[in-house]
Order: C-alpha cells, then sequence, then structure tokens
C-alpha cells in the first residue's frame, strides 16, 4: 500500500515558491520542498490529486494558484519507517495571496527562488532539483505552444 503525495510547482515572475520544512517533519526536515502533502482519503472522487495541491497550498503558506495545471512527473520512494510513498508533481500558476509560513508544524520559511538558487542551495535535496529541471522544461514548453 502507497501513501499518495502531491507537489506543486508554482511559478510566478522567474521564480518557484519554495519552503523549508520544519526541523519538526520526521521526512526531510529543514530541507527545501516544494509545497504538497498527502491526499486524504474521500470515497468517490474527481479531482483529488488537483484539489488536495490546492488545500496544502492555502494550508500551509496561504496562496492560491489557478484551475489549470499541468502533469510535471512522478516517482516512488521509501520513508525512514518503511512506508512508501508515491509523489506526483504539478505545475501550477499562482493566482493570489502573499505566502507565509502559516502552518509552523510543516513550514519553517517561505522563499521565491529562482531555478539557479534552488539548483546550488545547499538545503536542497535532488527531488527537489530533478522536480525543478522537469518543471521549468515544461514551463517553457507550454509557454512555446502559446506563442
Amino acid at each position: 500500500m502507497f501513501y499518495v503525495n502531491v507537489e506543486g510547482a508554482v511559478f510566478r515572475e522567474d521564480k518557484w515558491l519554495i519552503i523549508e520544512r520544519s526541523t519538526k517533519e520526521e521526512h526531510a526536515g529543514g530541507l527545501l520542498s516544494l509545497v504538497g502533502g498527502t491526499v486524504e482519503k474521500e470515497g468517490n472522487s474527481k479531482d483529488i490529486l488537483e484539489r488536495t495541491i490546492k488545500r496544502e497550498l492555502f494550508e500551509e503558506v496561504g496562496v492560491k494558484v489557478k484551475e489549470k495545471m499541468e502533469f510535471v512527473r512522478s516517482t516512488t520512494f521509501s520513508l525512514e519507517n518503511g512506508s512508501e510513498v508515491i509523489d506526483i508533481v504539478f505545475l501550477c500558476e499562482f493566482d493570489e495571496g502573499e505566502p507565509f509560513a502559516k502552518s509552523p508544524d510543516e513550514v519553517d520559511a517561505v522563499y521565491w527562488m529562482t531555478t539557479d538558487e534552488i539548483l546550488n542551495h545547499p538545503r536542497s535535496p535532488i527531488w527537489l532539483k530533478d522536480s525543478i529541471q522537469e518543471a521549468g522544461a515544461l514551463l517553457h514548453k507550454v509557454n512555446l505552444s502559446l506563442c
């Protein structure tokens, strides 16, 4: 059985919305991350991944994103306790709100960072770097198709 985790790669004005995970977090505490969280059981449901991203963005950092999201990538990993996680990243367009560490049990700090800042930051784990690079490539592709 897997936990399903979703993350939002939120882009605005050449920067990504990044959090520093709370040091209280068991998994990856103190590291940089996209905003996201675990999908909750709802029974029969539609667009649960997208609604989970929206919920997590508002609960953790107080922002909203636009309706349309683009799939970036999916990966799996194991937690320290042996639980298996499916992680799904979506490219999201910022809509409104001024991000702040709304949930101190989950978020120590909030940043708008360029791709280079993320790739060169000492607390950026490889999975964040990979997600940002893939989201950036998709963003470039989507922007080209809109021209």
